[in-house]
């Protein structure tokens, strides 16, 4: 069984990529959060995606450092610049109040936006779900271990997507039956490479095939956390059904996952790349329209008289020669016909078709 969002399949073949843009980390509030839906709406994403978290509550130890890297752009050379912050300081900007989130929620719904969350303890999943009409949850990949919230939200009958981080395979496998023995069989799993932003030799796209095979009754998503959007393109090509890239209103901000992320222009080159991309895999089963069966006849040869040849005359590969266009018989054809008579006299220079045979 594909899994299904907003109504619509998340699957590659049937129903196009599904491009989520990610605004959770780089969101400063309520106003900026809403500019970052307008650019999803005028990139023209599927859906925009938040994160639900609470530093306080999250966070034990409110002094463990988080290293990730900022840009800094000089000569027009850009610079990924390594820093060392408390990561309780990095989710506390994240956080956005109950009001805050209904007013979001609303904005979306407005915009004709599709809108999801993750979400780290029950009672998120709750006010997301049944007070939002949040219709997928998103389980962070530092919980995909947390077998007992992955079972919670697998009753709630919505979307659960899973994120794997570094999780081993056995730990993938170990969620998805746990969220299958609570009933829920809409998932989606996501390869999603640590790194902020995400060594290129720890990416592992050929993972996604893995994951494919693995759970074929699933759809298998990439979540991407490198510069520009090369690996997006070869993640489509390898059949990801899903797509989520970060965006930012300002990628030189000095925040984790700015650097890394999408502005306006960008975003909108970046969904049009997946779109053309998707135009030319197009499908596995060769499918030639009539128009161009047609036209790829100018580029095949038909067989052509050396000579006048009489009506009655045994046709003969000696008194033909194979030019194009190819809009008389075959070759293929020619073979069948040989040793047979003409019914109607053909000019030199002629094409032999079926009215002469």
């Amino acid at each position: 069984m594909t899994a299904k969002l907003n109504n619509r399949l998340v699957d590659q073949i049937t129903g196009g990529t599904h491009i989520v843009l990610e605004a959770g980390p780089t969101h400063n509030g309520i106003e900026s959060a809403k500019k970052l839906v307008d650019l999803a709406v005028k990139a023209g994403a599927d859906s925009i995606k938040f994160q639900t978290l609470y530093a306080d509550r999250l966070m034990a130890d409110k002094n463990i450092e988080f290293e990730y890297s900022y840009l800094e752009i000089e000569n027009g050379e850009e610079k990924f610049i390594p820093i060392t912050e408390k990561l309780y300081d990095i989710l506390k900007r994240r956080e956005l109040s109950k009001e805050s989130w209904r007013e979001l929620k609303a904005y979306c719904d407005a915009k004709e936006i599709h809108m999801f969350s993750t979400a780290t303890y029950r009672d998120e999943v709750d006010f997301l779900v049944d007070e939002l009409g949040i219709d997928s949850i998103k389980i962070n990949s530092g919980d995909v271990t947390d077998i007992e919230f992955i079972e919670y939200c697998a009753t709630k009958k919505v979307n659960l997507q899973l994120d794997t981080g570094n999780a081993d395979i056995w730990e993938i496998e170990r969620a998805v039956i746990a969220a299958e023995e609570k009933g829920c069989t809409n998932i989606i799993i996501h390869l999603c490479p640590s790194g902020y932003p995400t060594r290129l030799e720890s990416i592992h796209l050929h993972m996604l095939k893995t994951l494919k095979q693995m759970f074929p009754n699933y759809s298998v998503a990439f979540s991407d956390h490198s510069p520009g959007w090369d690996i997006d393109i070869a993640a489509v090509a390898l059949g990801a059904d899903m797509i989520e890239k970060t965006i930012t209103l300002d990628r030189k901000t000095r925040s984790c996952e700015h650097s890394f992320s999408l502005e306006e222009e960008d975003a909108i080159a970046f969904i049009n790349s997946i779109r053309n991309v998707e135009k030319a895999l197009g499908n596995s089963r060769r499918v030639i329209p009539a128009n161009i069966r047609e036209k790829r006849k100018a580029g095949r040869r038909s067989p052509y008289a050396l000579k006048k040849i009489p009506n009655g005359s045994e046709i003969k590969l000696s008194d033909f020669e194979f030019k194009r266009p190819g809009f008389g018989i075959t070759s293929e054809e020619f073979n069948l016909f040989q040793g047979k008579r003409l019914i109607k006299e053909i000019n030199e220079g002629e094409g032999l078709t079926y009215q002469h045979i």
